[in-house]
């Protein structure tokens, strides 16, 4: 069996309390059902809340997979207000 050494997956936050993040996890190669995890809250490098997209990177074969947090969106002003 080979084990992916290089990724990149795409979170979302379920459910959180002041220590602790349910989040689910789209796996690569897709999987019938998404993968789930508890995640300390201070693993993540900035402020997250229920619904928050992150990514899970892992660049080479011997890092260490590191949380990115998704850049918030600017504030979209619509034309015309």
């Amino acid at each position: 069996m080979k084990l992916l050494t290089t990724f990149v997956l795409i979170g979302t936050v379920d459910s959180m309390d002041d220590f602790l993040a349910t989040v689910e996890i789209n796996m690569n190669p897709a999987t019938e059902k998404p993968g789930y995890a508890v995640i300390p809250i201070t693993a993540f490098p900035c402020e997250i809340k229920e619904g928050d997209n992150f990514y899970i990177l892992k660049l080479t074969k011997d890092s260490t997979p590191v949380i990115m947090c998704k850049e918030p969106e600017e504030n979209k002003t619509n034309d015309g207000e």
